[in-house]
């Protein structure tokens, strides 16, 4: 199944079936209200909503209407907890090397994430608001998966089991104030502002193979400002979903709604580009002594889709302009 939120007058969207081809919708909202909901109540209503969903694929429901991603927000507009991981280990030392911090304790064995703010997810197509070019503006692309109920000291494998929904994200960055908060030892507040998602979240089976070992077998394509920045591949991500939501409930049950995320998709093969400027820097640092690509400007544009094999974008498209907030 895939899903999105059509943004109404209740923050939480109005819950959307997309077609497999996302040309057409229909309005699932009397099933579950919203995409929340539908979470919450995930093993009441999915035989209904996979009933719709096929519906809408064999042409058979009659009230459909075109699927347009503008008017639709992230497919859950908000949550009750977002963490994010840094599980392709090949960023997270570069990373290091960027910011000048010492080696992360266990970081081949535990995965590190932080909790960041879930309140305020940001659409497919909005605009993003931020308050100074001097922050250093920078993208992240990133794959998540959403939970339902998930128990505490679940097994990594019993974790799999829970995942419900997979995303695509665009984790934003301003690299000027992190690594003031790293050294803090408090983890990231003002450097990650409100999270980007493609409009379409997408039950693992509409990967087919490309969901495989709990990992997005996906190129994520990224362009900045219409010029090619990267296509690293999400199956080299060093843990595996299960593993990061098993992290995650180490000590504490998780709602149903909790996203998790998997770090900035990050490749060893310099052919596949980056999906972060901060990345591109600090390779251009390596290999010239300084870094030359600078971070984004108001009026910049950034565009990410997972591409499959045939062309296809199972996500959809995050297209976004920085803009000056106020």
């Amino acid at each position: 199944m895939k899903f999105a939120s059509l943004r109404c007058e209740d923050p939480d969207g109005r819950l959307l079936l997309v077609s497999r081809d996302a040309t057409r919708a229909l309005d699932a909202s009397l099933v579950a209200p919203n995409m929340l909901t539908a979470l919450q109540r995930w093993d009441q209503v999915a035989p209904a909503l996979q009933a719709l969903s096929d519906r809408l694929n064999d042409g058979t429901y009659p009230a459909t209407f075109s699927f347009d991603p503008h008017a639709c927000g992230a497919p859950l507009p908000r949550s009750y907890q977002w963490c994010d991981a840094s599980a392709f280990l090949h960023h997270g030392r570069l990373m290091e090397q960027a910011f000048n911090t010492p080696p992360i304790p266990d970081f081949d064995t535990i995965p590190v994430m932080y909790q960041g703010a879930s309140d305020d997810f940001l659409g497919a197509r909005d605009p993003v608001p931020l308050p100074d070019e001097r922050l250093g503006i920078d993208f992240e692309g990133e794959f998540g998966v959403v939970v339902d109920a998930v128990p505490m000291g679940v097994t990594a494998e019993a974790a799999h089991q829970r995942i419900r929904l997979l995303v695509q994200l665009n984790d934003w960055s301003l690299r000027a104030l992190g690594p003031r908060e790293m050294k803090s030892g408090f983890g990231f507040l003002q450097a990650k502002p409100s999270t980007s998602f493609a409009p379409l979240a997408i039950t693992p089976d509409e990967l087919g193979e490309n969901w495989r070992d709990g990992r997005v077998q996906l190129n994520l394509e990224v362009h900045l400002n219409d010029t090619p920045f990267g296509r690293p591949h999400g199956g080299e991500m060093n843990f595996s979903f299960g593993q990061l939501v098993a992290h995650a409930a180490r000590t504490r049950k998780l709602s149903p709604g909790t996203v998790i995320g998997s770090g900035t998709v990050s490749n060893r093969s310099r052919e596949a580009g980056s999906a972060c400027i901060s990345e591109r820097r600090v390779l251009e640092m390596i290999d010239r002594g300084e870094a030359h690509t600078p971070f984004m400007h108001f009026g910049d544009r950034v565009r990410m889709a997972a591409t499959d094999t045939r062309g296809g974008r199972p996500f959809g498209v995050i297209d976004q302009r920085v803009v000056r907030a106020g």
